[in-house]
């Protein structure tokens, strides 16, 4: 019941982390900083690069969440456990979307006229991504234990 109830809760934290600021960027400190989050990011990309804006929006949205739906179908006895190897590389897409955040973070620190500073966002995505996949793995290993009545 409890891995239950922490992948129901999921889905409810995947939607604030996507809205919540994951850092904070600017034009030299002087200007002031923008607060961006996974939506304002996507909203962005729309605008400039839709092929990019389809990859990240896959990567962002659709694959932690069809993953931690599809867990949550598993724990209920709704989907086959069979299905457990497909989430996990739905996990691993996801994870990599951390990880170009991280990466763009660090190159713009790089430049000396941008200011970037992380965000409790991003520590709430990452948190949801980690748990998503601590979550899969136990689910894989709960279902491979005989079953007491």
């Amino acid at each position: 019941m409890p891995l239950r109830i922490a992948t129901l809760s999921l889905l409810i934290l995947y939607p604030i982390a996507w809205f919540a600021p994951l850092m904070r960027a600017g034009l030299l400190p002087i200007f002031g900083l923008s607060e961006i989050s996974v939506i304002t990011g996507l909203q962005s990309l729309w605008d400039s690069d839709v092929i990019l804006a389809l990859i990240v929006t896959a990567f962002a949205i659709f694959a932690p969440y069809l993953k931690t739906i599809g867990l949550a179908l598993v724990q209920w006895n709704l989907l086959d456990p069979r299905a457990l190897p497909a989430l996990h590389v739905l996990g691993k897409l996801a994870m990599a979307d951390v990880f170009l955040i991280a990466l763009y973070i660090t190159l713009a620190k790089g430049i000396s006229y941008a200011t970037i500073e992380t965000a409790w966002g991003l520590y709430l995505f990452t948190a949801c991504i980690l748990g998503s996949i601590a979550l899969g793995v136990l689910t894989e290993r709960q279902n491979r234990e005989p079953a007491v009545d």
